[in-house]
């Protein structure tokens, strides 16, 4: 993490791509620095395919080198800048708390094909196959997706960071 900017810390990510090929899905994508719009920008880009039991491709990173966890409880969620295709895309956040790679804590957005700021708040995630609520003292890792339906998927993020409503 870097900077801190009035009430949001900049971060400054590493991202991964990652596809459900991970489990003999056959998506295909990645991940790519371009400029978007006049912005700096990663793209998250590629092709959802349902076949083999598969659909997702990720763009994701650890907060920390070595998915070492990060106390986040001062914020009130996560805050980025994204241009889209009009899609849904999820966020999902993984903490110490999951034991399982199918487990994280959750919430959508829709990519809209322009420039826009989207908060997701803490609070607003939801638990998915985990019986437990999100803790924000043991943050790891983020991570944005095109999951669940076929489709060509296009996401690009400016700026992602940990906000506070204060």
């Amino acid at each position: 993490m870097e900077k801190t900017t009035g009430m949001m810390q900049q971060l400054k990510p590493n991202w991964e791509f990652v596809s459900d090929t991970v489990m003999g899905g056959v998506s295909s994508g990645s991940v790519t620095e371009e400029i978007v719009g006049g912005c700096d920008a990663t793209v998250l880009r590629g092709t959802v395919s349902l076949k083999n039991n598969g659909g997702f491709i990720q763009m994701a990173f650890d907060l920390h080198e070595g998915g070492t966890d990060v106390d986040v409880s001062a914020w009130d969620g996560i805050e980025m800048d994204v241009y889209g295709d009009g899609g849904t895309y999820d966020v999902r956040l993984r903490t110490a708390q999951l034991s399982r790679p199918w487990q994280s804590f959750r919430a959508d957005f829709v990519g809209e094909p322009h420039w826009q700021k989207v908060r997701i708040p803490f609070s607003s995630l939801v638990p998915h196959r985990v019986d437990a609520a999100f803790d924000p003292n043991c943050l790891r890792r983020i991570g944005i997706l095109a999951i669940g339906c076929e489709r060509d998927a296009y996401v690009a993020v400016s700026n992602i960071g940990l906000y506070s409503a204060n």
